[in-house]
């Protein structure tokens, strides 16, 4: 690991060894030229630290700033930086043929300095804004979804969604409270939670049970576990200490007055009719682990009533629920984050570099053969990189149809 560290400080100073030569092109002071190398190197020590001396095992705040500050720093300085490179080096092919046929190497030109770096303002301040103001945007997104079989009962019944909460990574009080105040304005029949309550500890959540606890239901709250909640990416000094942080985290979902569902199920009822939730743990491709068991989340019900599935994970639609005897029209996941970055224009673009891990990784879909709908969140919070990019943080509100 830590030579991956090593390779990756080469790599980072390649990059700035390079774009620093159309940066001199720019003829500025010496001022600017020494302040662009003193951001480099805080940055270069940082990350030297934390792939040399930082431990995960060390439940700090700063163990929790750190990885935030390190992923904020290489997002926000080395994507503008890869213009200026790509340029550079198209001119370098300029400089390398004008070598060849005039045997003189022309100095580099001001114009494609002043171009470089002026078009690497626009994502600069395009992710400076997504740490500043876009992992706080929160939006409420509608969906109806039509459901062959629902009972009468539940015509025009709406379930709140929130996703992938990550609470271990929050940085204010006041922007959390302005997400949790608009949840509570929507006035939803039921409300779920589609996993990633916290980054990895139980303890994580502790600050925060007060001000989660306020979001309720007429209906109740069903919730359900999400990858990073199993604590599976800490290095505990035994398992018993893991099942421990596991078991304090289900009973943090018991404080907030959340139903934990476990590859469980949970039927609600309704003017006389009936409507079944099913909860299934984690199921996901490698790296990702595979806890979630959906026939034993199923088991008791019907199998020809409609049920609503809650799966962290989306690719559990594809991998086993399209497949399932069981009548599951709606299955709603999250996990994804939309990675946090991409473009959504609606109706026109709607793209992110995730689409190449999860080709179902944002809004509604629906799969054609088995006549199954799935919605993947966006989520409310962030995890890694502290901001959001165009990928707004979301809650969504799910209008059940005939």
């Amino acid at each position: 690991m830590k030579f991956i560290f090593l390779i990756v400080l080469i790599i980072f100073f390649a990059i700035d060894f390079y774009a620093f030569q159309t940066f001199k092109s720019l003829d500025l002071s010496e001022k600017f030229e020494k302040l662009f190398w003193i951001i480099n190197i805080v940055g270069y020590i940082g990350i030297f630290y934390s792939g040399f001396f930082f431990s995960p095992k060390e439940h700090s705040s700063l163990s929790r700033i750190l990885p935030q500050f390190i992923s904020a720093y290489i997002i926000l300085f080395y994507i503008p930086k890869l213009i200026p490179v790509f340029l550079g080096t198209i001119e370098d092919f300029y400089r390398t043929g004008n070598k060849m046929f005039s045997n003189e190497w022309p100095s580099r030109r001001r114009f494609i300095g002043l171009i470089s770096w002026g078009l690497a303002t626009i994502p600069f301040f395009g992710i400076l804004h997504g740490v500043f103001r876009g992992r706080s945007k929160y939006r409420v997104l509608n969906n109806s979804v039509i459901i062959n079989g629902l009972p009468d009962g539940f015509n025009g019944f709406k379930i709140l969604q929130i996703s992938d909460i990550h609470s271990g990574s929050f940085i204010s009080y006041e922007e959390v409270q302005i997400g949790v105040a608009l949840i509570k304005e929507q006035k939803p029949d039921l409300i779920v939670f589609t996993g990633d309550l916290v980054n990895n500890l139980y303890s994580e959540m502790e600050p925060w049970i007060k001000l989660f606890k306020e979001i309720q239901a007429p209906m109740g709250v069903y919730s359900i576990l999400g990858n990073h909640d199993y604590g599976d990416y800490v290095k505990w000094p035994n398992i018993e200490k893991k099942k421990e942080n596991l078991n304090k985290l289900c009973q943090i979902h018991e404080k907030l007055g959340w139903n934990l569902l476990r590859n469980q199920n949970a039927t609600i009822k309704k003017n006389g009719n009936s409507l079944d939730i099913v909860g299934v743990e984690n199921w996901g491709n490698p790296p990702f682990p595979k806890y979630g068991d959906l026939n034993l989340a199923l088991e008791g019900l019907d199998l020809k009533t409609p049920k609503i599935l809650l799966s962290h994970d989306p690719t559990h639609f594809d991998g086993e629920v399209v497949h399932h005897e069981s009548n599951i029209p709606l299955t709603l996941s999250g996990h994804t984050h939309g990675m946090q970055f991409g473009i959504e224009i609606p109706g026109w673009i709607k793209w992110s570099p995730v689409k190449f891990k999860y080709p179902r990784w944002a809004g509604s879909y629906f799969d054609e053969k088995s006549q199954r709908n799935l919605y993947v969140n966006r989520g409310f919070g962030y995890l890694a990189f502290p901001g959001r990019v165009g990928i707004w943080p979301e809650i969504t509100m799910h209008e059940l149809r005939k």
